[in-house]
């Protein structure tokens, strides 16, 4: 006996499907699919979370001098003529970082490696490249669910899966998973 569900795929389309689904449940914290496929999901959702958890104050907080652009009322950079030249005019500016220590980048990387990169899309930008941006949901686990996860019960448990009903098409049980 298998200690998974094959789900009528091979083994590629399998995997994809499943880092899809997992990675749209971490991001909007709840999906829509079958209980076959959600149960799947909740296997692996369930370990980012508790990697999440392990590694979630895992960094240490570094100062550093960052040169910036100055820009003007519109957006643009400043520019400025030395020698005959255009030049950019740069500020330098203090900033915070957070410092992943090497368990914390490990768990980072061990998510990603599951994990999809989402391009988020504002609405007004529908169909066009400019304004979207790149979402890590590996950092959205380690900087928001970790922490908010923390004070549970250290034995899983961060996933609720609620039956809908049965699909009109072909009578495959729907279900909602969610985050609790």
């Amino acid at each position: 006996m298998a200690g998974y569900r094959k789900l009528g795929r091979t083994s590629s389309q399998r995997k994809a499907l499943l880092r899809n689904q997992v990675t749209n449940l971490l991001y909007h914290g709840k999906i829509v699919t079958t209980e076959a496929k959600a149960k799947e999901i909740r296997k692996i959702a369930e370990k980012m979370i508790a990697l999440g958890i392990k590694e979630c104050n895992n960094y240490d907080t570094v100062t550093v001098t960052a040169k910036v652009a100055r820009k003007d009322k519109d957006g643009r950079r400043v520019k400025e003529v030395v020698d005959g030249k255009k030049v950019t005019v740069y500020d330098e500016v203090e900033k915070e970082i957070k410092k992943d220590q090497p368990s914390r980048l490990h768990a980072r990387r061990q998510m990603q490696k599951v994990l999809y990169t989402l391009t988020e899309v504002p609405e007004e930008a529908q169909g066009r490249k400019k304004g979207t941006k790149k979402v890590d949901v590996a950092a959205i686990v380690l900087d928001e669910l970790g922490p908010k996860y923390a004070e549970r019960n250290g034995n899983g448990g961060y996933t609720r899966i609620v039956k809908i009903g049965q699909r009109k098409g072909d009578a495959a049980m729907q279900v909602l998973i969610e985050l609790v």
